[in-house]
């Protein structure tokens, strides 16, 4: 085999594995955010769930990127591990379809599908056809690939060595291992069927001495979610484990069938002058046939999972941080969008609680004239900042990396997150009024009193609009808050007419006169801050 032809092999693997790179970015893009919703709809049962990662891993072609999703979701707290099980398994048959796909002629027609999918990136402007663009020119450049590689490997037909070595694997734990091992490396059990198939449509392997090498392929694509898991939670590598365990079992069931019944022959006769289309179609019988065997045995993985990969002593007094919880996304993988922007979500969800609370206690210390609440609400204050930090540091480290309309959610939370912490500070303000209040051995007259229990009822009536996911109905929840902001600008500016009036009767002191101005102040700026919030939500959620 001359260098002209290793190089065009390498070419050929290169272009195989950028475009199914293209096809998990493309969807990515098309899907976004909606990935986890789309998931916690279909996968309520393990059938469900079995169609679910079937589908996925049939348009991305990689059961690798979807299991690594998987350890994304579950490690970030977004998916229980019950659910991934049909998943992980549908995510194996759906593998299987590069083979399908490529024993049917389908490569024959790769630079016209390569050619379709570059006209919608280049002539259409609309973003969700340029990404369906991305996956269809990724489906033609991974067959573009597989036919480089093909016809790199006819050149090695009369090479002795090359031949002496495919009939070595014939043994089935020599061919285990070295399906393993290669996979392993390449981290992609497409692309080995793929070049499985192309040294069989050179000739070179049939499926007598190729049954355990594909074997091994469902073994060695485990690696990559394996290397996902590393530092992630115990339910993370738990998912790992199932796929892994997945995988394993099916082998060793498919290695000892081999050997009682004539599983090669089968295939063989059914597509005698197609090895591309046994190959292909011994491999999809493996993986549905594993699937069906162990459906039933969905809640044993689990219970083994957890047997094996056991709880780890984690600190229970403190939150996580945001980017303790989140699988890395550098590179981009599949998921990865949708995984950063429920970790957001569900912060920013947990700082409005914060605020909320300290809303709360800070119009209790007015209205109680008393300093019992500081402590609490220094502690919820010193929360939101760092909370504040670590949410908006995390939303810079990934903008770059995620579609244009997923950044521009990501983007709408960056300042929903910055209202949220100034609302947490009107709150410290409103505490500290208390303090001056205690120093002076004063309190509010009774007609004020009577205010701010008004003021304290129309802010938290007022802050329970934002809460919940309203990511359904932002724009009527936008027309809700948008009255209540009113509402307290109406207030506000009554209050502050009868604040005049009382000091011209002298029923409150000059410096009690002050102090109360600048509570309503911290009482109208909160109102501003939750129609800020209410737009933003509008903005990134508009009516469909």
């Amino acid at each position: 085999m001359g260098m002209e032809s290793i190089l065009s092999l390498c070419g050929g693997l290169a272009l195989f594995l950028y475009g199914m790179h293209m096809m998990s970015d493309g969807l990515e893009a098309v899907a976004g955010e909606k990935m986890k919703q789309i998931l916690e709809k279909l996968t309520s049962s393990t059938i469900k769930g079995v169609l679910v990662g079937t589908l996925i891993t049939a348009i991305i072609q990689s059961s690798s990127a979807t299991t690594v999703m998987l350890v994304g979701f579950v490690n970030s707290g977004l998916m229980a591990l019950e659910n991934t099980v049909g998943v992980i398994m549908g995510a194996n048959i759906g593998t299987t379809m590069t083979g399908i796909l490529m024993s049917i002629g389908i490569s024959d027609i790769a630079p016209l599908i390569a050619i379709a999918g570059v006209c919608l990136i280049m002539f259409t402007k609309d973003e969700k056809k340029n990404n369906l663009g991305i996956v269809i020119a990724g489906l033609g450049i991974l067959f573009l690939g597989m036919n480089m590689m093909s016809d790199a490997m006819r050149g090695m037909r009369d090479n002795q060595t090359f031949i002496n070595l495919i009939t070595t694997l014939r043994n089935p734990i020599l061919g285990v291992l070295v399906g393993t091992v290669f996979t392993a490396l390449i981290q992609s059990s497409s692309a080995s069927i793929g070049i499985l198939q192309a040294l069989a449509m050179a000739g070179l392997v049939t499926l007598d001495n190729g049954i355990y090498v594909m074997f091994g392929f469902a073994i060695g694509t485990c690696v990559t979610a394996v290397i996902a898991s590393i530092g992630a939670n115990a339910n993370a590598k738990r998912v790992t484990f199932i796929h892994l365990a997945f995988n394993v079992i099916g082998t060793v069931a498919f290695v000892i069938l081999c050997q009682f019944i004539p599983y090669v022959q089968f295939f063989q006769n059914m597509f005698p002058n197609s090895p591309e289309a046994q190959i292909a179609n011994a491999f999809l019988v493996f993986k549905v046939v594993t699937t069906v065997m162990l459906v039933p045995f969905t809640k044993q993985l689990v219970d083994l999972s957890r047997k094996v990969v056991k709880d780890t002593e984690e600190a229970v007094d403190k939150r996580p941080s945001i980017s303790d919880r989140a699988v890395s996304i550098s590179g981009y993988h599949f998921g990865a969008a949708a995984i950063a922007i429920s970790l957001i979500r569900e912060e920013v969800n947990y700082m409005y609680d914060i605020a909320k609370k300290n809303v709360e206690m800070a119009f209790d210390a007015v209205l109680e004239n008393t300093d019992k609440y500081d402590a609490a609400i220094d502690k919820n204050e010193d929360e939101l900042d760092r909370l504040n930090s670590e949410v908006s540091q995390y939303i810079s480290s990934i903008l770059g990396q995620i579609s244009t309309v997923d950044s521009d959610v990501i983007s709408g939370y960056f300042r929903i997150v910055g209202n949220i912490e100034r609302i947490g500070d009107h709150a410290t303000n409103f505490a500290d009024y208390t303090k001056f209040f205690l120093s002076r051995k004063e309190r509010l007259s009774d007609r004020a009193q009577a205010e701010v229990v008004e003021m304290k009822k129309v802010t938290l009536d007022s802050m329970s609009l934002l809460e919940g996911d309203r990511r359904d109905d932002a724009a009527t929840m936008l027309v809700s808050v948008a009255k209540a902001e009113q509402e307290i600008d109406d207030i506000t500016d009554n209050y502050r007419n009868a604040q005049m009036d009382r000091m011209k009767t002298t029923t409150c002191s000059p410096e009690a006169s002050v102090v109360y101005a600048e509570m309503l102040t911290d009482f109208e700026r909160i109102g501003d801050h939750l129609l800020n919030i209410a737009e933003e939500f509008a903005r990134m959620y508009p009516s469909k």
